[in-house]
């Protein structure tokens, strides 16, 4: 079933011209808005941006009162997981719609296959509607157990067009150097978690892209440089007291900006898991689980409840304990506020969809823990617009509000600089010159919670 004939949104719809007139900018490349502005969007391009008391709409163009409102990039979801190969076409037009309709209109695929490929192509083409697409291949760590098959799979990755590798947590430290070595070789960037038995300054070092989930930060904290967990670890979770040094968070930091290593710190979803609620609890708590399969939001509850059970009170090594649970939220914290401070690069993303983490609907959730780490909106929001671009080395064509750039964008009904839950206030969202009104969403997504519970 194709979810997208209806309400006009046609796969040919990025074809017309559409115009936004008396809208206020933010062009995201810097903190500023340009009031009273029309936008020409014309085959997925920015065409034009000027005054709007000096630039017309053509003949025949979509017009969109932009009055009172607010135009800026599209968002980046920069740590996502795309449906399996086994999804079916109604499941993947889902996930995506649901990435959308929040404004996210790039996600980055972590952790991909074969059919991650032929969906990137197919949104690219046209021929299926969602976000635009960047595919790591398929995971590093246990599946590469010596130099010989890392290398091989690494080669074989770059030949098959994927953007990215994914770096998982097993790796030994031979085994991601020969990872490293041949990446750059090769020339393919190489990203995500960091495995213990390398740590955080070796993969600070290497010039790992992206560290994903401030993965083994708080381990480099350790007073005494002993590691927290290895593979001789004992599998019973530490608790506190933990001794960390705290004043090693401005060191780690500057060199991170030094090397030019990029952190996705999915701040959101780590509080879910070091959270005392129970899943339960989570789940009443969150109406977007609606627009989730029945199924998936069951086994959401069934896992973050196996955490806080005294057995198994264990995730990646710390507990989830009434005590040890907050003081890892905090020192998270810490960190990131501590990378922010130094200049580092921070881009936007959630894991989603990993446990209460709903595509799109995430997005709202981390920018707001974001903020309780001391992060601005404006930093914020160009964490998930021009940053995302200066990821990727695509600044030249995405990222900002400007002339020649994909149209990838999001009209909001306020100020998003002043209160970031303005971002979840959509006027409509536009993917690659393909408008869709509020109003349209609002009906397609109604459709999705009730096809949800038995997808």
């Amino acid at each position: 079933m194709l979810l997208f004939a209806a309400a006009g949104l046609s796969i040919g719809a990025f074809a017309q011209t559409v115009v936004f007139e008396n809208v206020n900018v933010i062009p995201m490349d810097r903190e500023r808005i340009v009031e009273r502005q029309t936008v020409i969007v014309r085959d997925g391009r920015i065409a034009r941006v000027g005054a709007a008391a000096r630039v017309k709409a053509p003949d025949g163009a979509v017009r969109v009162d932009g009055s009172g409102k607010f135009l800026m990039p599209g968002l980046a979801e920069m740590h996502g997981h795309l449906p399996t190969p086994l999804a079916s076409r109604e499941l993947v037009e889902h996930i995506l719609f649901l990435y959308l309709a929040n404004g996210v209109t790039t996600v980055r695929g972590m952790q991909g296959n074969p059919s991650a490929l032929e969906r990137r192509a197919a949104v690219a083409s046209g021929s299926l509607l969602g976000p635009r697409l960047f595919v790591a291949g398929p995971q590093f760590g246990a599946n590469a157990k010596t130099v010989e098959i890392a290398e091989n799979m690494v080669r074989e990755q770059k030949a098959a067009g994927y953007d990215l590798l994914k770096i998982q947590e097993g790796s030994t430290s031979a085994v991601y150097d020969a990872i490293v070595e041949t990446a750059n070789e090769v020339k393919i960037d190489f990203a995500g978690h960091v495995p213990n038995e390398v740590g955080v300054r070796r993969a600070i070092a290497a010039k790992q892209k992206s560290i994903d989930h401030l993965d083994n930060y708080l381990e480099a904290l350790e007073a005494d440089g002993s590691p927290v967990r290895g593979a001789d670890a004992p599998t019973r979770a530490r608790e506190l007291p933990f001794h960390v040094d705290e004043k090693k968070i401005a060191e780690l930091a500057r060199l991170t900006r030094q090397a030019g290593v990029w952190n996705a710190p999915t701040m959101a979803l780590w509080e879910v898991f070091y959270s005392g609620q129970t899943g339960e609890a989570i789940r009443d708590s969150m109406p977007e689980v609606r627009y989730m399969p029945r199924s998936t939001v069951d086994q959401w509850v069934h896992s973050k409840n196996t955490l806080l059970q005294p057995y198994s009170n264990n995730f990646m090594g710390f507990g989830v304990g009434s005590k040890t649970g907050p003081r890892v939220v905090e020192l998270r914290r810490k960190i990131l506020k501590g990378l922010r401070d130094a200049g580092a690069g921070i881009i936007l993303g959630t894991d989603s969809p990993q446990t209460f983490s709903v595509p799109g609907f995430s997005i709202h959730r981390e920018m707001q823990a974001m903020a309780a780490a001391g992060m601005t909106p404006f930093e914020i929001l160009q964490s998930g617009t021009r940053n995302a671009a200066l990821y990727f080395k695509i600044l030249a064509e995405a990222g900002t509000v400007e002339q020649g750039k994909r149209a990838d964008l999001i009209l909001l009904n306020g100020n998003p600089l002043e209160d970031l839950s303005n971002v979840a206030r959509r006027a409509g969202v536009m993917a690659a010159g393909r408008w869709i009104p509020e109003s349209e969403i609002q009906q397609r997504l109604e459709k999705l919670a009730a096809a949800a519970p038995n997808l």
